[in-house]
């Protein structure tokens, strides 16, 4: 008899024991209490670009010094904005998921040895 989707083998069983330890649940949440307000930041400041490029030209045409205008530093600052939450992820990682993750990752390399490898 075919067993229902929800109880497929497509993963080993382990994951599933990791997945309900509370140090799983607590990965998730750390990793999401980074990525999703950056995530949200980095999208609005990419959209104030936009709309600003859009809306008030007279404002992002305005003349800094040289031939650098308000939208060439805005275009510069979206690099900066990229590299910069790169580097803050990935110090945030290192400090708060790397640990957990090695945690979860040696349990399950010490449940497949117990196994045969399987």
């Amino acid at each position: 008899m075919a067993q229902s989707h929800d109880h497929a083998e497509r993963h080993d069983p382990i994951y599933d024991q990791l997945a309900a330890k509370p140090e799983f649940d607590r990965l998730r949440h750390l990793y999401r209490r980074f990525i999703i307000p950056a995530t949200i930041a980095f999208i609005s400041w990419y959209a104030l670009y936009v709309l600003m490029s859009m809306f008030a030209p007279g404002f992002m045409n305005h003349v800094l010094f040289g031939n650098i205008n308000v939208a060439l530093v805005f275009g510069l600052l979206q690099f900066v904005t990229t590299f910069g939450i790169a580097y803050l992820y990935s110090q945030y990682s290192n400090k708060h998921l790397d640990p957990l993750a090695r945690q979860l990752n040696d349990e399950y390399d010490a449940y497949r040895a117990s196994n045969g490898g399987n």
